[in-house]
Protein backbone atom coordinates (compact mmCIF):
# COMPACT_ATOMS: atom_id res chain seq x y z
CA UNK A 1 0.00 0.00 0.00
CA UNK A 2 1.37 3.39 -0.97
CA UNK A 3 1.23 5.64 2.08
CA UNK A 4 3.01 8.62 0.51
CA UNK A 5 -0.20 10.66 0.41
CA UNK A 6 -0.64 10.15 4.17
CA UNK A 7 2.93 11.13 4.98
CA UNK A 8 2.63 14.75 3.88
CA UNK A 9 2.61 17.73 6.19
CA UNK A 10 -0.87 18.61 4.93
CA UNK A 11 -2.29 15.16 5.63
CA UNK A 12 -0.76 15.06 9.12
CA UNK A 13 -2.24 18.48 9.90
CA UNK A 14 -5.63 17.33 8.60
CA UNK A 15 -5.59 14.18 10.77
CA UNK A 16 -4.45 16.26 13.75
CA UNK A 17 -7.42 18.58 13.18
CA UNK A 18 -9.82 15.61 13.06
CA UNK A 19 -8.37 14.26 16.30
CA UNK A 20 -8.90 17.63 17.97
CA UNK A 21 -12.67 17.39 17.56
CA UNK A 22 -14.46 16.56 20.81
CA UNK A 23 -17.86 15.15 19.82
CA UNK A 24 -20.18 14.21 16.96
CA UNK A 25 -21.49 17.75 16.64
CA UNK A 26 -17.99 19.15 16.17
CA UNK A 27 -17.24 16.43 13.61
CA UNK A 28 -20.44 17.25 11.76
CA UNK A 29 -19.53 20.93 11.59
CA UNK A 30 -15.97 20.22 10.49
CA UNK A 31 -16.88 17.69 7.80
CA UNK A 32 -19.69 19.91 6.56
CA UNK A 33 -17.13 22.63 5.95
CA UNK A 34 -14.39 20.36 4.57
CA UNK A 35 -16.43 18.01 2.37
CA UNK A 36 -19.23 18.34 -0.10
CA UNK A 37 -22.58 16.84 0.82
CA UNK A 38 -21.92 14.14 -1.80
CA UNK A 39 -18.57 13.25 -0.21
CA UNK A 40 -20.12 12.93 3.26
CA UNK A 41 -22.91 10.75 1.83
CA UNK A 42 -20.36 8.55 0.05
CA UNK A 43 -18.16 8.14 3.14
CA UNK A 44 -21.22 7.45 5.29
CA UNK A 45 -22.44 4.84 2.81
CA UNK A 46 -19.04 3.13 2.74
CA UNK A 47 -18.96 2.95 6.52
CA UNK A 48 -22.50 1.52 6.55
CA UNK A 49 -21.41 -1.08 4.00
CA UNK A 50 -18.41 -2.02 6.16
CA UNK A 51 -20.73 -2.36 9.14
CA UNK A 52 -23.12 -4.57 7.17
CA UNK A 53 -20.25 -6.72 5.86
CA UNK A 54 -19.00 -7.18 9.43
CA UNK A 55 -22.31 -8.57 10.65
CA UNK A 56 -22.28 -12.08 12.07
CA UNK A 57 -24.39 -13.15 9.11
CA UNK A 58 -23.75 -10.55 6.39
CA UNK A 59 -26.14 -10.05 3.51
CA UNK A 60 -25.03 -10.65 -0.07
CA UNK A 61 -23.21 -7.89 -1.91
CA UNK A 62 -26.29 -7.40 -4.11
CA UNK A 63 -28.58 -7.05 -1.07
CA UNK A 64 -26.22 -4.57 0.57
CA UNK A 65 -25.90 -2.55 -2.65
CA UNK A 66 -29.67 -2.38 -2.99
CA UNK A 67 -30.20 -1.35 0.65
CA UNK A 68 -27.46 1.31 0.59
CA UNK A 69 -28.44 2.41 -2.93
CA UNK A 70 -25.00 1.92 -4.42
CA UNK A 71 -23.30 -0.41 -6.86
CA UNK A 72 -21.98 -3.87 -6.12
CA UNK A 73 -18.59 -2.50 -7.26
CA UNK A 74 -18.65 -0.11 -4.28
CA UNK A 75 -19.57 -2.97 -1.93
CA UNK A 76 -16.73 -5.05 -3.38
CA UNK A 77 -14.28 -2.16 -2.95
CA UNK A 78 -15.32 -1.66 0.69
CA UNK A 79 -15.03 -5.41 1.31
CA UNK A 80 -11.52 -5.38 -0.11
CA UNK A 81 -10.39 -2.55 2.18
CA UNK A 82 -12.24 -4.06 5.14
CA UNK A 83 -10.32 -7.32 4.74
CA UNK A 84 -7.02 -6.17 3.19
CA UNK A 85 -6.67 -2.53 4.18
CA UNK A 86 -4.89 -0.79 7.03
CA UNK A 87 -7.46 -1.88 9.63
CA UNK A 88 -9.24 1.45 9.91
CA UNK A 89 -12.72 0.12 9.23
CA UNK A 90 -12.32 -2.71 11.75
CA UNK A 91 -10.90 -0.41 14.43
CA UNK A 92 -13.70 2.13 14.05
CA UNK A 93 -16.40 -0.56 13.96
CA UNK A 94 -14.95 -2.18 17.07
CA UNK A 95 -14.95 1.12 18.92
CA UNK A 96 -18.53 2.09 18.06
CA UNK A 97 -19.94 -1.35 18.91
CA UNK A 98 -18.42 -1.69 22.38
Amino acid sequence: MNNDIFNTKEAREFFKAVLSLKNAEECESFFRDVCTIKEVKEMSARFKIAHMLSAVKPKSYAEIAKEVKTSTATVTRVAHWLHHGAGGYRLALKRITR
